[in-house]
């Protein structure tokens, strides 16, 4: 049986039996014409017709980047100066970065950049974009990062998840220690070693109050040095953390602290 597939054969009459049949190109013997064994114009025109429809999808995106990669541009080329240092750029979330600042779960918030940092992308099972307005976990609101110097990353949590007061403050959650005992592995990335915690303090912006945590983490998935800083707001805890590893810490840890006293909600 397999022969008969591979082996051309002719069922014209035994006159032609001396020439040479044509090779058989990938039909089954039931679709074998008795005088020619070559395929059907129609099949030709349907295989280009095919091959066309396949091409539309590189003639409509080749000149458009994937949504993943839209953002990751620096920040320089279309963030404002910040006024208070030139030398960075402001970011000022609105409605339109995040899912849970566009459903009223997070009230807006800002930083200042060096404006070589670029925006990266949250993955959505991490953004909250799944479950808003109502998340029982925190999630990842934006995040940035430059090679050389670090990253940072903005987290909020659901208040409910860590009192049962609502609009509580800060100080109503508890001591500072106490906070990050709960949101320390949002921090790593991993876990969380009391150990780990060098230094906090508190700190008054108008009527918020922030928490602000340094950290030396050898094993965390973020980097072996965090900073944060926390405060609550409405129905949300916001944490922002500022990451790096050692090289990145050595010549940028003047930059990452100023970046992580700029923010405020």
């Amino acid at each position: 049986m397999a022969t008969a597939w591979l082996t051309p054969f002719s069922v014209t009459s035994s006159a032609k039996s001396n020439s040479t049949s044509p090779p058989i190109l990938f039909h089954p013997p039931s679709k074998l014409s008795t005088t020619n064994s070559f395929p059907h114009k129609s099949y030709y025109k349907r295989r280009e017709f095919l091959k066309g429809l396949s091409l539309i999808p590189l003639i409509l995106f080749t000149n458009k980047p994937p949504p993943s990669q839209a953002k990751e541009i620096e920040v320089g080329s279309y963030l404002p100066p910040s006024p208070s240092d030139p030398s960075f750029v402001l970011f000022k979330a609105s409605i339109k970065d995040t899912p849970a600042l566009r459903a009223g779960n997070v009230e807006p918030y800002q930083f200042i950049l060096p404006p070589t940092w670029k925006q990266m992308p949250v993955a959505n099972i991490l953004s909250g974009n799944y479950c808003q307005p109502k998340c029982a976990e925190p999630w990842v609101e934006v995040k940035f990062e430059d090679e050389k110097q670090g990253k940072v990353q903005v987290v909020a949590s659901p208040l409910i998840r860590l009192t049962n007061k609502r609009n509580a403050s800060i100080e109503d959650i508890g001591s500072p220690e106490n906070l990050i005992a709960s949101l320390g592995p949002f921090v790593t990335g991993n876990t969380y070693d009391p150990d780990e915690l060098l230094e906090t303090s508190v700190e008054k912006l108008g009527n918020q109050t922030y928490y602000k945590y340094v950290l030396e983490t050898p094993f965390a998935l973020t980097g072996t040095h965090n900073l944060a800083k926390a405060t609550a707001k409405g129905n949300t805890v916001v944490l922002f953390v500022a990451s790096a590893n050692e090289k990145q810490w050595q010549s940028s840890q003047k930059t990452l602290q100023a970046i992580l006293d700029s923010f405020q909600v």
